[in-house]
């Protein structure tokens, strides 16, 4: 996966929503949207390529507390070898004030990424919630995506 293809898989993590769950098990879903602000790819050396973005994102969720917007960032590293991966944390405040953290990764070959949380306050404090990501659509600049979970 070409660097900026697997930039643009992460924009959809970037909504933050991400640790593996079956879909029978989840006790959350909802959708994530994104729109990029920032995005820098180079090559470093010899067959490694690095994207290093940020953008805005919407998570929301009709079975859950996680209704919320923020930004997220993060990087895509291409080796030598073709082999893509996508890190990132996102952070998003619900419209009563409440916010929560997340981090994410995108495995090399991956259809569905992982997320977790990391942090919150109010509602989202003391959370240890986590869960599966994927795309729907994406253009590079907007994006769509599902995710489920343990919200529990």
């Amino acid at each position: 996966m070409r660097a900026l293809d697997a930039f643009r898989h992460a924009l959809l993590i970037a909504a933050g929503l991400t640790a593996s769950s079956l879909a029978l098990a989840d006790t959350c879903s909802g959708r994530v949207n994104g729109v990029t602000e920032t995005a820098s790819t180079f090559q470093v050396e010899k067959g490694h390529t690095m994207t290093v973005f940020m953008n805005f994102n919407i998570g929301t969720s009709e079975d859950s507390v996680v209704n919320a917007a923020g930004r997220c960032g993060g990087y895509a590293i291409t080796t030598p070898d073709g082999k893509t991966r996508v890190v990132g944390v996102c952070v998003r405040k619900a419209s009563n004030g409440d916010s929560w953290a997340d981090e994410w990764v995108l495995e090399p070959g991956a259809k569905r990424g992982t997320w977790k949380q990391i942090g919150g306050t109010g509602v989202f404090a003391g959370k240890n919630w986590s869960g599966w990501w994927e795309p729907i659509s994406d253009d590079g600049k907007l994006f769509m995506g599902r995710w489920g979970g343990n919200c529990g």
